[in-house]
């Protein structure tokens, strides 16, 4: 595989594609390389060792009018890539011209990221199931320093969940010069903690992502979780309403999914159906939110689909929205320069992909002083975790959902016990407005390996409206 990594396949596979299309069509190729590796682990045990390597090219191709089709092949010999470039120029007959086709990147220098760790690049089955023991281990731990055994006739609580890793390259080049190289490897350990008992059982989670799987740290992940679900054998219930909440990092990582994917969006801020308004205050004096595949703590890649460079991207600024996420289609159309966002989808637009939540610089709230994101809650919730979200209305960002592994009760800014799963629906870009963000914790980290990463701190809002319990 080292030359899937260092770009030699990549770049020859490229090459070979741009030469067959010659003259006939402007194209930008993408040839993607690498290994995906993942262990599964129920009932604290391993049950599954996979190990994938992938290894395919994209061809976009562009005849006159802006006729435009996309083929993908896994195929990288000779006839595939032929067979390849044959069936793009053949879609491309087909399509009727496309005015508001904008073209491919012009030449431009891409940045020098490069989210690479040779030892996270195709680690051993042995060296995640490390990371698996460490978090299993840390949960029989934790059960036994609370005293208990996890209840129901004394069944010891189980650990479930995944370490994967993951390492890709991409080789980008297009017919109007543009070349691109780019590495990321990313480390992945998601794991609950269940406490049996003879009724519902109590579910914790630990998480971590990272480009570098020595980062991970199963035993504190497997800590928090398996405290998480010991507690939860007593939790209680508490009704509905609009509750000051704390979201932890995941938390805030999955409510932010739907203003990336619907907001931040160029195809859908010109369809209408965005949230954001350009120039208006919409969030909270206190935070800024960007995406930057160039930070080091970031997992992406140093171009887009398109071959438009990544860079900082600035969406709020001390709680004014000022920017969206533009591919070469979506920036024509509104007069602005393509962000490199594209995803390879123009049905889809532009996404951030690489999220960061922060304090505004000189604005309040700021960080909580004593890096405590709980004091001053003199009675709210803790969210560890939502899911099964879905978006009701992208206008207004409201969204239904239930919180899972892990909600607990807040009183004089200390944790003082579990609570049993609420169902909310809120307005995302509500919960996050104006006089709403009441303190950032100092506890920020990465979530997420694919699709959306957002690198995000605890967040303590004032509002946050659970509208009944988990069964309706």
């Amino acid at each position: 595989m080292s030359d899937y990594f260092d770009g030699t396949w990549g770049t020859d596979v490229a090459d070979h594609v741009l030469a067959l299309v010659g003259s006939r069509a402007s194209a930008v190729v993408s040839a993607v390389a690498g290994i995906s590796s993942l262990t599964r682990f129920a009932n604290s045990r391993i049950h599954q060792n996979v190990t994938e390597d992938r290894a395919f090219v994209t061809l976009a191709v562009a005849l006159d009018g802006g006729r435009m089709a996309r083929a993908v092949t896994t195929r990288a010999d000779p006839a595939g890539l032929a067979a390849l470039v044959e069936r793009a120029l053949a879609a491309a007959a087909l399509r009727p011209p496309d005015p508001e086709f904008a073209g491919f990147a012009p030449m431009s220098p891409a940045p020098a990221i490069d989210h690479w760790d040779d030892a996270t690049s195709n680690p051993t089955p042995a060296r995640r199931a490390e990371v698996v023991a460490a978090f299993v281990d840390a949960v029989r731990s934790s059960a036994a320093a609370s005293g208990s055994s996890g209840g129901g006739k004394g069944r010891a609580p189980e650990a479930a969940g995944y370490c994967a890793t993951k390492a890709t390259t991409l080789v980008l080049a297009s017919s109007t010069g543009q070349r691109a190289i780019g590495r990321v490897t990313a480390a992945e350990v998601d794991g609950i903690a269940r406490a049996a008992t003879d009724g519902p059982p109590a579910d914790g989670l630990g998480h971590a992502t990272s480009s570098r799987l020595a980062d991970l740290d199963g035993a504190a992940c497997g800590r928090v979780a398996g405290a998480k679900a010991v507690a939860g054998l007593t939790a209680v219930s508490v009704p509905p309403g609009a509750w000051e909440v704390v979201l932890e990092p995941k938390a805030v990582a999955e409510a932010l999914l739907f203003p990336a994917y619907l907001g931040f969006n160029g195809k859908q801020h010109a369809e209408g159906t965005s949230f954001v308004h350009l120039g208006e205050a919409q969030w909270d004096a206190g935070i800024d939110l960007w995406d930057d595949a160039t930070d080091a703590r970031a997992l992406g890649m140093p171009v887009d689909h398109e071959g438009t460079p990544t860079a900082r991207l600035d969406l709020v600024r001390a709680g004014v929205s000022v920017g969206l996420a533009h591919d070469r289609r979506t920036a024509a159309l509104a007069g602005a320069e393509p962000t490199g966002h594209s995803v390879g989808a123009e049905a889809m637009g532009a996404i951030p992909t690489d999220l960061f939540v922060g304090p505004a610089a000189g604005a309040s709230p700021p960080s909580s002083p004593s890096g405590d994101v709980l004091a001053g809650v003199e009675r709210g919730l803790l969210v560890s975790d939502l899911w099964y979200n879905r978006i009701l209305d992208p206008k207004s960002q409201v969204v239904t959902g239930l919180t899972r592994n892990g909600l607990f009760l807040v009183e004089g800014g200390q944790v003082v016990g579990a609570v049993r799963n609420l169902r909310y629906t809120q307005s995302i870009a509500g919960a996050f407005g104006p006089g709403r963000v009441l303190a950032l914790g100092d506890d920020a980290r990465l979530v997420g390996q694919d699709g959306v990463r957002v690198f995000t701190p605890s967040v303590r809002l004032a509002r946050w409206a659970f509208t009944g319990d988990a069964t309706g």
